[in-house]
């Protein structure tokens, strides 16, 4: 089964951004105004990183995305 790291992906309301950060790639804080977007900036972010901080990851690495929101509903 291949390496997974787990990305932990919220929205910014002020920023207006999902931003993205994860304990298995120290370091690792990026965002980006939509979801596509912010995945293809992980697929770069994360071995660059991994790698920047010495940590070994398979060729074959996968990250999964969790995502939170939160919306107040004026009533």
């Amino acid at each position: 089964m291949p390496q997974t790291v787990v990305v932990n992906v919220e929205w910014d309301p002020e920023a207006k951004l999902w931003v993205a950060e994860s304990n298995d790639v120290p370091g690792l804080a990026t965002g980006a105004d939509m979801i596509e977007a912010l995945i293809e900036r992980l697929k770069v972010a994360i071995p660059e990183i991994l790698t920047e901080n010495g940590i070994a990851f398979e060729p074959a690495l996968m990250f999964k995305i969790a995502v939170g929101r939160s919306e107040s509903i004026a009533a």
